[in-house]
Parts: C-alpha cells; sequence; structure tokens
C-alpha cells in the first residue's frame, strides 16, 4: 500500500481504491421473513464450508475448492455467482484466522455479498433489486439524497446485505480512481487521548478529541462486568445496560474521527497541502510490554480508526497523504537535534532553549521529516519564491544561505 519515497516516510500511491455507501433499507417487494431465511441459510452454509476447510492439513486453492463445494452448496438453491462469494468468503476466514493462529472462525452475523449478476443498482430511484436462492427482492435506500448523490458517478462493484437487531443494512462498494494532487505544503498531525495538534509553519492548532468521553463510558460498562461477574451475561437489564455504554463509546469514537478527517482534509485540499501522519503499524506488537492500565488506554485510543477515516477522505478529495516513521519524533529537539528534556510534558531543550509541549515538538518534527523525504523529488514544492529583477540587480540575495526558522511555542 505504501511506495517509499525514502527511508522512514511514505506515501499513499495513486491507484483504484474502494468506497462504501452504508445505510438503512426496507423491503419493498418481497417478503421480509423469507429474506431472512435466506440469510440463516447462507450463514449456515457458510460455516459448514469454514468447518470443513479447517479440518484441512493444507487451504485449497480456488479452483480446488470449486470443485469440493460447488455442488452440495448448488443444492441448498444459491446461484452460481453466490456459490463463488460463499466458498471465496470462507478461504478468507479460515487463511486470515490460521495465519494468526487464532480459533476456528465462528459466523455469528446475518450477511450475504451479491455481484452485478445477483443484484441491480438504481441510485436515482434509491433501489436494490437482488436474487437470493429462488427468491427476487427490490429494497429501497433509506438515507438523505445529499449523501447519496456522492456516489452517482462511481462505478459499484459489490452489495453486501446485513441483518441486525431487527433492521436490514445495505453496503454497495463502489470503485474509485485516486489520482492526488502534487502538494504545495505539508500539515502534520500528531494525537494522543485529549488532543490532535495540526502544524503548517507557523501555524498551529490543537483540536480535542473525544476519545476521553469514550473512555469514560467504557471504563463504566468493565466496572458493572466486574461488580456482577457472572450476572451480567444473563440479566437481560444488566446486559442491555453494558452493550448500550460499549456501543455509545464506540460510537463516540466514530462519530468524532469522521467528523476530524473531514475537516483537516478539506483544510489541506484548500491550501493544497500533503497530510503527515505517523505510521503506527507497530503500535498493537507493542501492547505485551506495557502494563493494563496502558494497554487499556491505547485499545481506545483509535489512531487507526482516526487514520482509516483520515484516508478514506484523502480518496474522496485526491488529497495526498504521507506516513512517517514515529522514531524520535517527540524525544529531539527540532531546532538543534538534541535530546528533549521534559518536565511533565513540557520539552526543553538545554542546548538551544527551544520549549515547547510534547505534542507540539511532535507535530513539528513530523513536519521536517516530510520537508526533508521530499528534498530534490520531482514535483515536490518549491522552497522559495522565484527572484525578482530588483533583488538581482542590488546584489542584496547574493551569498546568502537558506534560513529555516523554528521559534518556541
Amino acid at each position: 500500500m505504501k511506495a517509499f519515497i525514502r527511508s522512514r516516510v511514505g506515501r499513499m500511491p495513486e491507484g483504484v481504491y474502494h468506497r462504501t455507501l452504508k445505510a438503512v433499507a426496507e423491503v419493498v417487494e418481497g417478503d421480509i421473513k423469507d429474506l431472512f431465511w435466506d440469510l440463516v441459510i447462507y450463514r449456515c452454509v457458510l460455516q459448514k464450508v469454514i468447518d470443513a476447510l479447517w479440518e484441512l492439513e493444507e487451504i485449497p486453492k480456488k479452483d480446488q475448492a470449486h470443485q469440493m463445494f460447488y455442488g452440495m452448496l448448488r443444492v441448498y438453491g444459491f446461484r452460481a455467482h453466490v456459490v463463488r462469494n460463499i466458498y471465496n468468503t470462507a478461504i478468507a476466514l479460515v487463511k486470515s484466522a490460521k495465519s494468526n493462529e487464532g480459533s476456528k472462525p465462528t459466523v455469528k452475523k446475518l450477511f450475504t455479498r451479491l455481484d452485478h449478476q445477483d443484484a441491480e443498482v438504481n441510485l436515482s430511484n434509491k433501489t436494490i433489486k437482488i436474487i437470493l436462492r429462488d427468491k427476487q427482492y427490490t429494497l429501497r435506500i433509506k438515507h438523505r439524497d445529499g449523501y447519496i448523490e456522492r456516489f452517482k458517478s462511481l462505478k459499484w462493484k459489490e452489495v453486501h446485505i446485513k441483518y441486525r437487531n431487527g433492521k436490514l443494512y445495505v453496503s454497495i462498494v463502489f470503485k474509485v480512481r485516486y489520482t492526488p494532487y502534487i502538494p504545495k505544503g505539508v500539515v502534520a498531525l500528531d494525537l494522543n487521548l485529549r488532543h490532535v495538534v495540526s502544524y503548517d509553519c507557523p501555524d498551529i492548532r490543537r483540536y480535542k478529541t473525544r476519545f476521553i468521553d469514550a473512555l469514560s463510558k467504557k471504563a463504566r460498562a468493565e466496572e458493572i462486568q466486574k461488580k456482577y461477574p457472572k450476572r451480567w451475561r444473563y440479566n437481560k437489564k444488566i446486559l442491555k445496560r453494558v452493550k448500550n455504554l460499549h456501543r455509545r463509546s464506540r460510537n463516540i469514537v466514530i462519530n468524532w474521527c469522521r467528523k476530524f478527517a473531514k475537516e483537516i482534509t478539506l483544510k489541506a485540499k484548500r491550501h493544497g497541502y500533503t497530510i503527515a501522519l505517523e505510521d503506527l503499524k507497530k503500535l498493537r506488537k507493542s501492547y505485551n510490554n506495557k502494563n493494563d492500565r496502558v494497554v487499556w488506554k491505547l485499545t481506545m485510543f483509535a489512531y487507526r480508526k482516526l487514520q482509516e477515516s483520515i484516508l478514506s477522505k484523502a480518496i474522496e478529495y485526491n488529497v495526498p497523504v504521507v506516513f512517517v516513521n514515529p522514531k524520535k519524533t517527540s524525544s529531539t529537539c527540532p531546532r538543534c537535534k538534541s535530546k528533549i528534556r521534559y518536565i511533565g510534558r513540557f520539552g526543553i531543550c538545554r542546548k538551544c532553549g527551544f520549549r515547547a509541549d510534547r505534542d507540539v515538538i511532535g507535530a513539528i518534527n513530523i513536519w521536517l521529516k516530510v520537508l526533508k523525504a521530499y528534498a530534490g523529488v520531482p514535483g515536490s514544492p518549491q522552497r522559495a519564491s522565484a527572484m525578482k529583477n530588483e533583488a538581482r540587480q542590488s546584489g542584496g540575495t547574493k551569498n546568502e544561505g537558506m534560513k529555516k526558522t523554528i521559534k518556541s511555542y
């Protein structure tokens, strides 16, 4: 996914990506009960294929899986295209579980995946026609027109139908071409539980996150689970309370990430900037070296969710994104590269006197790393404007070196 410009800095390459339209749906033609049982049969059949694949020492190839399961799946009334999706999904789940040394996958959700031969999407009428087993259904998308309008010019690839908590959901996957522009500058982001700091030289802005609010909801849910270690699983009132708290915690994170991602992406597009993020790919691997409290906070840190939201908006608006190795971004002085000494979260460089808090130092160092990586790369932004005739005649810029000033904050 990342084509590296130089070591420690990578960018999201242009190409074909996917965007998804997600909405609640209702059945306008056909019986919702028949669709429900078709989804139940789909789930049972998918689990049977997973069970069979799990017992094999080696995962078969797709053509071998076709010979193994095609006849059995056709007996259940599924069309050939749906049969292919079933064993492809089963192979992917089993392969992922075994590579991660996990347990056998168990399918709990009611869902199905359909392609062009089994579904027809008409966004102008907000309708989706699907064929599942021997029945046809027409679904109506229940969402605002402005949201659906953003997908009308795109080509759809796949339709996912889900049934959860008495509601029907549709997810339509679209193909989109990502062609980022050549950036004129950089806006760097440094994230912690309470704030996101953006730096685009010399402007610094702090955005207050809602991760602490989400953390408090999660803490309350875990307190209830500890207070009733056995009862919370079987008592409907307690279980409902725990689920509501976890759901609210998750929704807070998702909603805030989406709003912030849109705001920062539109800002970058307006100024012609690229967005610089820390590449925390190895964040989960570091959990084993932390105590339980830090691990718990890191799970709600939600950097991955924020990164996914920013990448999604960047693809939508064709904004370039770069990833920076987070090593030493908060421990190195941006001005003289010496080691920063901290008093709480406030850092001081004893060599040059630079002063700033931890988040600002991290954002500035990310910004500097991107500039250093892009220096000399074809298509990179100019470091200075063209010299005017007055400057040539006066000789005022002769033998004058480039100056870079990093202020304390």
